[in-house]
């Protein structure tokens, strides 16, 4: 026995699987579904691509005249993140702003994403920002989209936001102009506005991703992409009753979160249903229940951000007391955590080989769970069932929780098809879907295959920022990102972004938006009271930052996700080349991230950036 096979056996004496076996199997799975294209292999949704993006399924086109207007500041993009930059300049007394944005609502992501059975994964509790303030409690532990789009509309109306907002706006070019000392948004409604500050909240899933399969132009029958969902087609809404499939051939392609909440509905109702996966998501139980009123009664102030960090530090293996969640995502947490609390008494200090070797067991545990449901839910179909297993670590892709979805398979008229041995769908034709060499005829394709969360950053942004001397951003980007705490880069003076690189990233995005959107209003105010005209990031403390942030992200974090499967996480597979470790998230955690900030803004001397 080799001296890793020694050491399981004496640490895990009563495993009833092979580590190191099931480790060649997760090898093995990811080598099948490598490509060398890695995120090239999707494309933007331009061009003659375009309508998947830009088209309003839910509201008519707006007239208005074009205005031209200087302002303090500009909010790009009204989702979460937009929403509470807007709420947190509210707080502060700063009022004179516009929030320009696509949709002809608030929400963002929530307002496009309305497909049957949308629902966030991320508790309500702590999903839902703003609860405190706005004295709402949501319904259940994980609400559905409705509920969720119904408190975007409550926060906007809250905070009075509503007058401050210019809907179903496209921003066209964002530019500094140096003797004016302001920015000029030019949209393609044809407005003209100076702001003298500019907030880019444009959020992670802004723009829809589309596969680059050969011929996606050329399908005669019906498509769309999942945000933006057809209901004049399918029929129905956001609760199923998709009527107008009882005669119709689906497609969809990609197997991801969306996919595992609207799959359901489209086998209910569709003639035939036809699920193309590359590679399967790890599909737990949901085990949704309505909110305890008498927990809500008994909630102190102060309550959401607790529970927050607490999910957050269980996520990181930080805390090993009460777990607030309790939940799939935080299962995996306390698991590893029980692993290294249960050494024997005599095991001396813990080694970084022991705390990854009793990690991985832990997550292999965990997976063996998920791999187990599988068979118990599709017990007469073991095609389907071996090909619905996911071979990968917990968090290798997002982790998705439902009750439904499985059980989908059982249907004769449900078929997945799986194109992980051809590394996806092979080509689209005026009829179908080709994959594995087989022509599927359909009447409808469907895609659910994301959004540009981690693509260069000129893909998640359909406009230009052109800073000083008219350098674009993504040209001061073009190597990796460049800025001071994720916020601000040098070179553009009173902008500001609120995302997920080089920051505090957590799963939980809304209350990762609100603690930046927190910092950035700070920022702006202090501009503002010290009678300065503009702040902008010292080009030492971005580098300084940058240094910093490829420091924390070590070799750890990038070793785990180059054994993963490909998928948005890694990059497609591509983590650790080029900019992926300085695009990196700032490693201790979101709520050392915090303190951070909070630290600085303490000190008051806005450290590593100039006010003149």
């Amino acid at each position: 026995m080799s001296t890793e096979q020694d050491r399981i056996q004496e640490m895990f004496p009563n495993l009833d699987f092979d580590p190191l076996a099931l480790r060649e199997k997760y090898r093995e799975e990811r080598d099948k579904r490598l490509r060398d294209d890695g995120e090239s292999q999707y494309v933007e949704a331009a061009d003659e691509l375009a309508h998947f993006s830009d088209d309003d399924p839910y509201a008519e086109p707006a007239e208005r005249e074009a205005l031209d207007l200087t302002i303090e500041v500009a909010i790009i993009g009204g989702g979460f993140s937009g929403l509470m930059a807007a709420a947190r300049l509210k707080e502060r007394g700063i009022s004179d702003f516009r929030v320009i944005e696509a949709a002809a609502d608030f929400g963002g992501t929530w307002y496009w994403n309305r497909y049957p059975g949308a629902q966030c994964d991320i508790e309500s509790y702590c999903y839902l920002p703003l609860l405190e303030e706005t004295g709402y409690m949501p319904k259940e532990k994980y609400s559905y989209a409705p509920e969720i789009y119904e408190h975007v509309q409550r926060i906007g109306k809250y905070f009075d936001l509503y007058p401050n907002a210019l809907f179903q706006t496209r921003v066209r070019e964002v530019r500094w102009l140096e003797e004016e000392q302001h920015w000029r948004i030019t949209t393609k409604q044809g407005d003209d506005i100076r702001a003298r500050f500019v907030i880019q909240a444009t959020g992670p899933a802004n723009r829809p991703k589309l596969p680059g399969i050969p011929g996606i132009g050329d399908f005669r029958g019906h498509t769309f992409h999942t945000a933006r969902w057809d209901y004049d087609y399918t029929g129905g809404d956001h609760s199923g009753g998709l009527t107008k499939l009882a005669d119709k051939r689906v497609a969809i392609i990609g197997t991801g979160a969306t996919a595992i909440q609207c799959v359901p509905f489209l086998g209910e109702h569709a003639q035939d249903l036809y699920v193309f996966q590359r590679t399967p998501s790890s599909v737990d139980l949901r085990g949704n229940k309505p909110t305890d009123p008498e927990w809500y009664e008994g909630l102190e102030p102060g309550w959401q951000r607790e529970r927050r960090e607490n999910f957050a530090s269980t996520l990181l293996g930080q805390n090993f007391g009460e777990d607030l969640v309790a939940d799939g995502w935080t299962d995996i947490a306390r698991r590893i955590g029980i692993s290294l609390t249960n050494r024997a008494a005599d095991a001396g200090a813990i080694d970084i080989e022991e705390v990854t070797l009793r990690s991985e067991v832990a997550d292999f545990e965990k997976m063996n769970e998920i791999r187990s449901r599988v068979d118990a839910e599709v017990p007469d179909d073991g095609q389907a069932a071996e090909a619905l297993k996911p071979w990968y670590r917990q968090f290798c892709k997002r982790p998705t929780f439902n009750d439904e979805y499985l059980a989908t398979f059982n249907r004769p008229n449900v078929h997945l098809v799986d194109v992980s041995e051809s590394q996806g769908v092979e080509r689209i034709t005026e009829s179908g879907v080709v994959a594995n060499g087989t022509l599927y005829e359909v009447d409808c394709i469907i895609f659910a295959t994301g959004f540009e969360i981690t693509t260069d950053a000129h893909r998640r942004v359909d406009f230009d920022t052109l800073g000083r001397g008219g350098q674009s951003l993504y040209e001061h980007w073009k190597d990796g990102f460049r800025t001071l705490h994720g916020l601000a880069s040098h070179g553009f003076p009173n902008w500001f972004t609120i995302g997920i690189n080089q920051n505090g990233l957590s799963v939980n995005m809304t209350g990762m938006f609100d603690d930046q959107a927190v910092h950035v209003s700070y920022v702006i105010d202090q501009v503002r009271q010290r009678n300065a005209q503009t702040v902008e990031v010292d080009a030492e403390a971005e580098e300084a930052w940058v240094e910093q942030i490829i420091a924390l992200a070590g070799a750890g974090a990038t070793e785990f996700l180059a054994e993963c499967t490909p998928g948005y996480y890694n990059r497609e597979g591509q983590v650790g080349r080029g900019a992926n470790m300085q695009n990196s998230p700032y490693a201790p955690g979101i709520n050392a991230f915090n303190d951070l900030l909070r630290t600085w803004r303490e000190k008051g001397d806005l450290a590593g950036m100039t006010l003149s």
